[in-house]
């Protein structure tokens, strides 16, 4: 008799045993592996509350690790097939570091295409890729791919006009912004960001170009004196990027699971992004300036030139490409249709 009690009641007690097991194994931990150091303001005002965000509506279930300056291993172009193969679950990149293989998200990388801020930027960008690009990131699921805004050129020389520029050796993002450079008559080097500071210091390269929310995270304004503003929209560059996550992981997350990331993806998730570049880009410049450093702004006039000298980049890229012209135009529409929109 005894013994039925406590076998009965060992079985009426087993679901309380088992029951927070249960809970645990709905519990998901998702690593986001990126290339910029912790103190980078992408990381810490985008993936971070993005993060944070996506756990505190999924009640602590969705669990987003952050790994930033490649702690997991690899080189930033790998980035992008860490997350396709799954080595990683998220990978935040730009498609731009593997030249070539994302031909239809460089319109937007093209000379004097995109605004001069970045929240029309990754608002068209992320439209654009819902209605142009599924088919080129098929191997993942974006949770969203946007744009920053305008980049300035920095180097250890004024540059004021195109003269300026002869046989500069400067740092390029993607292939399109190379090119670009080139037509200007620099020299341009393609590399990772986080390789700019080495490469200044060795004086393998004259400068480089980012937008200015990239510029304390690899002491840009500390290696370099003199930085260069391209005036309006649109403007000389930018660059795109990419969260992609590894598309088994997503579809073998719980329906709940699936409704929180999806409820913080596309534009929403482009927007917070695009908004760091516009926040942070005015307190950098701020910094830069406490430091007396030599900040130019390219007059109208020389801006027309450097956009007649780069006009053959465009024109390539629309003729190298399979229906160019209208992706352009689809392109610069969005852009203008996000410029106006009201902030």
């Amino acid at each position: 008799m005894v013994s039925r009690r406590i076998l009965l009641g060992s079985a009426l007690a087993a679901p309380a045993i088992l029951r927070p097991a249960a809970v645990r194994a709905q519990e998901v931990t998702l690593r986001l592996h990126h290339f910029l150091p912790a103190v980078s303001n992408v990381h810490r005002h985008f993936l971070q509350p993005w993060a944070q965000k996506v756990q505190a509506e999924s009640g602590g279930r969705l669990r987003v690790q952050i790994f930033p300056s490649m702690q997991l291993g690899g080189a930033p172009p790998q980035l992008y097939d860490q997350a396709r193969d799954g080595v990683v679950d998220i990978a935040w990149t730009l498609p731009g570091n593997t030249p070539g293989r994302f031909p239809k998200i460089e319109v937007f990388e093209l000379p004097f295409v995109a605004n001069k801020l970045g929240v029309p930027n990754a608002k068209a960008v992320q439209e654009f890729y819902e209605k142009q690009m599924r088919d080129e990131f098929r191997e993942v699921h974006p949770i969203c791919v946007w744009g920053h805004d305008g980049g300035l050129i920095h180097a250890n020389r004024p540059v004021r006009t195109m003269e300026d520029m002869a046989g500069l050796k400067l740092r390029f993002p993607t292939r399109q912004n190379g090119e670009a450079l080139r037509a200007l008559g620099a020299a341009p080097i393609g590399m990772p960001v986080p390789q700019v500071p080495e490469a200044l210091s060795q004086r393998a390269i004259d400068g480089a170009v980012v937008p200015w929310e990239v510029v304390p995270s690899i002491r840009l304004h500390e290696l370099v004196r003199n930085h260069t503003d391209i005036p309006g929209s649109p403007t000389l560059y930018i660059a795109t990027f990419i969260l992609a996550m590894n598309r088994a992981k997503y579809e073998a997350l719980s329906p709940e699971a699936k409704r929180v990331l999806d409820a913080n993806s596309g534009q929403v998730a482009a927007e917070m992004a695009g908004k760091v570049w516009d926040e942070q880009g005015p307190v950098v410049l701020e910094q830069v300036r406490r430091r007396n450093n030599t900040l130019i702004t390219l007059s109208p006039e020389e801006v027309q030139r450097w956009r007649r000298a780069t006009q053959p980049v465009v024109d390539n890229w629309v003729n190298a490409t399979p229906n160019g012209g209208a992706l352009l135009e689809e392109a610069r529409a969005l852009v203008a249709k996000y410029g106006q929109a009201p902030a």
